[in-house]
């Protein structure tokens, strides 16, 4: 079975006046948002988009991985569109001022971690939360 790249994901998908909307928004953008977030944006916008539909292009956006998706301290969903090469984030839980980071040691580390267990093909993600300089001052 083949499976289709991203380019062909992406040829695949509908093309729809919504889809094109939460896209453009994302593009805007360079902090993580909530779909909520996003919703009201777009709403603001004057776009008539119903927060399904947000959700649904999110989704259907981070399956191709368009975007990338990270999960808050409290559970929640954020969305952000991101450089397509492996990286990790440092996210301000403040503002939610992103910066796209490289981590060698932590990809050393997971291959190393991977190969004494007897595991191949591995995935990971790492997310810092902090808070940024800005948002440290008093």
């Amino acid at each position: 079975m083949s499976i289709p790249n991203r380019t062909q994901a992406t040829t695949a998908r509908r093309s729809t006046k919504q889809r094109a909307a939460v896209a453009g928004l994302l593009d805007d953008l360079d902090e993580f948002r909530s779909a909520q977030d996003l919703h009201e944006e777009l709403r603001k916008r004057g776009e008539g988009i119903g927060l399904t539909t947000v959700y649904r292009t999110l989704q259907s956006l981070a399956d191709a991985g368009e975007v990338d998706v990270l999960r808050t301290d409290t559970g929640e969903a954020i969305y952000r569109r991101c450089s397509q090469h492996h990286h990790h984030h440092l996210v301000c839980r403040v503002c939610g001022r992103t910066v796209e980071v490289e981590g060698p040691a932590v990809e050393k580390w997971a291959d190393r971690v991977a190969e004494e267990n007897g595991f191949s093909e591995i995935s990971h993600t790492v997310e810092i939360f902090g808070t940024c300089a800005a948002c440290t001052k008093p």
